[in-house]
């Protein structure tokens, strides 16, 4: 991408997402409020897209991490159209909030990965449904054609619409060793050209993976800072039954580092300190279901942790972006 026209993006993503510095960090729920009068809530979907990492096409096994039994609540299955999908997350919600909306969460797996009309079938199912009110896309970066942008540039300009990219790591190290099937500068780019679109863009990362130190984590807070994304999603590395990873560390548990709750609250909030002042912070920890984990087990739930993040902060007078440092200026 020409260098002229990624500041001249940068610059417009940074203008989009004006913040209230007065806060800790931007929320995800603070975001939504500024686009909607009424409460929203995810809803997530099994579209039943595979992986280019699974079928050949990149690779075969997928990321060496990666059970998506870990994603989907009771009601997801392929078996069950996107329209019932939707109904039955809603009606999971409804008793709560009478009044609320909703976004489809397309979740499992890469769900840009088909042919465009399937795509444009499926996400049109989800908005047809009652209620709601916008789309978030959980993809891989090497997963997104110019002709699927195209698309989804004239839908964003009549529904809220959010691209979500794995991108898991910036080190290609690391990516190898994990068997992402693509490199940090694929996802960069990626990026890059989603944002250009005016598309609000996501980005996803694990901290912990086994052979990166707390250090280089810090470090990668900034290099994601460089990209013009509007939200990013942390959480912790997970030892999931089933997966490459999982017997990995059965057989040399030695070869990774667990943090602990402590250490990872601690080790967000270094991270938070060295982010883009403006970058919306969706999630900070994931929760697989018990039967599902092998390690670490916090028995905390989302917010208890965020809880513990923002008491802590407090504690430390920390803030987003405190360490930031704009090399762009």
């Amino acid at each position: 991408m020409d260098t002229f026209l990624y500041f001249v993006i940068f610059a417009l993503v940074m203008d989009k997402n004006k913040i209230d510095t007065s806060l800790l960090y931007n929320e995800f729920n603070a975001f939504l409020k500024k686009h909607f009068p009424y409460k929203v809530q995810k809803i997530s979907l099994d579209a039943g897209f595979s992986c280019p990492n699974r079928d050949g096409s990149v690779g075969w096994g997928g990321c060496t991490y990666c059970n998506n039994r870990t994603f989907n609540p009771a009601y997801c299955h392929t078996e069950k159209s996107i329209a019932l999908q939707m109904e039955e997350g809603k009606a999971f919600f409804a008793h709560k909030y009478p009044e609320m909306k909703y976004l489809a969460y397309f979740q499992a797996y890469s769900n840009t990965y088909a042919g465009l009309d399937e795509l444009k079938r499926k996400y049109e199912e989800a908005l047809s449904v009652e209620d709601v009110v916008g789309l978030v896309i959980g993809t891989r970066p090497d997963c997104m054609p110019d002709t699927l942008l195209d698309y989804l540039e004239e839908l964003n300009k009549y529904v809220f619409l959010i691209v979500e990219y794995g991108i898991e790591s910036t080190n290609d190290v690391t990516l190898r060793r994990i068997n992402r099937g693509h490199t940090y500068a694929v996802a960069a780019e990626t990026v890059c050209r989603t944002a250009a679109r005016g598309i609000y863009t996501g980005g996803h990362v694990i901290l912990g993976l086994p052979g990166e130190e707390k250090e280089e984590l810090i470090e990668q807070a900034g290099i994601l800072s460089a990209l013009p994304l509007t939200t990013l999603k942390l959480h912790q590395l997970q030892l999931i039954r089933g997966t490459r990873m999982g017997h990995e560390y059965m057989r040399s548990p030695e070869s990774f580092h667990l943090y602990t709750a402590d250490e990872y609250a601690d080790l967000v909030i270094d991270y938070i300190e060295r982010i883009r002042p403006d970058l919306i912070l969706d999630r900070f920890m994931s929760q697989s279901p018990k039967e599902l984990l092998i390690a670490p087990d916090w028995g905390l739930k989302n917010y208890e942790f965020t809880n513990m993040v923002k008491s802590r902060m407090r504690q430390r007078a920390s803030y987003q972006g405190r360490y930031y440092e704009d090399k762009f200026k």
